[in-house]
């Protein structure tokens, strides 16, 4: 049994953002200090990228945990009620990730993806960064 209910669980999703979630600043962040210049959710290109980086055909999603089925993450955790809705929802959100990054490779495009537990080590991230725009 779920510890909250129905009516507050739906309440409490509804609230979350997609665009300019606190991860994703902290990733902004992070390409400011490094002096890298981006746009932000390009609607022309597959998946609508969160950052794009067109002088060096780099593309970085910030990813939820929960939203996009993080596996083996905490964070990743499905509801105790109403399961198999969150299930088929977040293996919804998964085939769809994975199909715009397909799309955007075939274009050209190199794809990192930050999930929002990575978030927590910030120098480890912005290091990983670094080598997947220095690639």
């Amino acid at each position: 049994m779920d510890r909250v209910s129905k009516e507050k669980r739906s309440e409490i999703m509804g609230k979350v953002n997609s665009k300019n979630t606190g991860p994703e600043l902290i990733v902004r962040k992070i390409l400011h200090r490094l002096k890298y210049r981006f746009r932000l959710h390009k609607k022309n290109l597959p998946g609508n990228p969160d950052i794009v980086l067109p002088k060096h055909k780099k593309i970085i999603f910030v990813h939820g945990c929960f939203w996009h089925g993080h596996e083996n993450c905490s964070k990743g955790r499905l509801p105790k009620t109403n399961q198999q809705y969150w299930q088929d929802k977040i293996i919804s959100n998964r085939k769809r990730d994975l199909k715009a990054i397909e799309e955007l490779n075939k274009l050209g495009w190199k794809v990192l993806v930050v999930w929002s537990c990575q978030i927590k080590n910030q120098e480890q991230l912005e290091n990983h960064i670094t080598q997947f725009l220095s690639e």
